[in-house]
């Protein structure tokens, strides 16, 4: 048993049309994404009349990736139990605890929201494409990609693009202009959108595009599979993962640990009733 090990909490959202067992889900592609860098997972299982407190993973909770999907980004059970996250990380980092947040798709504009605590997302004809990347910014989250690589994304189409609102780099929101560093943009040809972000002064990451597809979805023709977009899958993991080894976080016992793992589920080969290869459901 390790003391000291890296978690990370991820959220499960609502399923739309739930079943007995199968009220909330996590895909597996970002379980996979996290353990493929060589980190552990505990979901954050949501459950109808459950007391926010008992979503906090373990009694030491440690990180908390945001997944995408559909959820409201306001009075959904994911959109409260994100909040919880972020006013945690926000106090922890201020008290010196280091504290990563990831934000994909859906999380990163839940980011936005928590942030400024306004919804100042706008339609963007951006369901279901490729893009590469715009650069505008140095980042801590670009810092040790290949060069190779980095020249890859500002040229080629590698990230998967599932969602169809955005925030437009013309927002003028003084929360999220002095809270984030814009590190990429793209356009779906009439407007110009943030694709990825960090914090300035917390270890907080945002990206509107798919980096866990990649490697792990095949059911949609839009998703690259060339090397260097797998290789834009591992080299992202490896940063947050990374991010996380900058703490000590960790269960109180060992039973405690083995009780929170996702191993403790098992995924679901959803055939063609899901957009995803595999699912978790609670």
């Amino acid at each position: 048993f390790s003391l000291f090990v890296n978690f990370f909490c991820v959220l499960a959202q609502e399923v739309l049309m739930p079943k007995l067992n199968e009220a909330s889900y996590i895909a597996a592609s970002y379980v996979k994404f996290l353990e493929s860098a060589g980190a552990r997972v505990v979901p954050v299982i949501l459950k109808k009349q459950q007391p926010l407190t008992h979503l906090l993973c373990g009694k030491s909770p440690n990180l908390d990736p945001l997944p995408g999907g559909s959820a409201s980004l306001t009075t959904s059970g994911y959109a409260r139990a994100a909040k919880i996250f972020y006013d945690l990380a926000i106090d922890a980092n201020q008290r010196g605890d280091y504290f990563p947040v990831w934000g994909t798709c859906l999380g990163f504009e839940q980011l936005t929201v928590l942030t400024s605590g306004k919804n100042l997302l706008v339609n963007t004809n951006t369901s279901n494409i490729p893009l590469h990347l715009d650069f505008t910014n140095d980042s801590r989250l670009f810092k040790g990609f290949p060069a190779e690589l980095m020249k890859d994304l500002a040229s080629e189409p590698l990230t998967a693009n599932v969602h169809k609102w955005s925030i437009s780099t013309h927002e003028t929101n003084e929360e999220l202009n002095n809270f984030y560093k814009v590190l990429s943009t793209n356009t779906d040809g009439r407007v110009e959108f943030v694709s990825t972000m960090e914090a300035y002064d917390y270890p907080i990451y945002g990206v509107q595009w798919h980096p866990e597809k990649n490697a792990f979805e095949w059911r949609k023709p839009y998703i690259p599979h060339s090397s260097s977009a797998v290789k834009t899958t591992f080299y992202t993991a490896e940063f947050f993962v990374n991010e996380a080894r900058k703490n000590l976080h960790r269960f109180n016992s060992e039973e405690d640990e083995r009780q929170a793992l996702i191993y403790n589920y098992s995924p679901v080969y959803t055939q063609l009733n899901s957009s995803f290869e595999q699912n978790y459901y609670f």
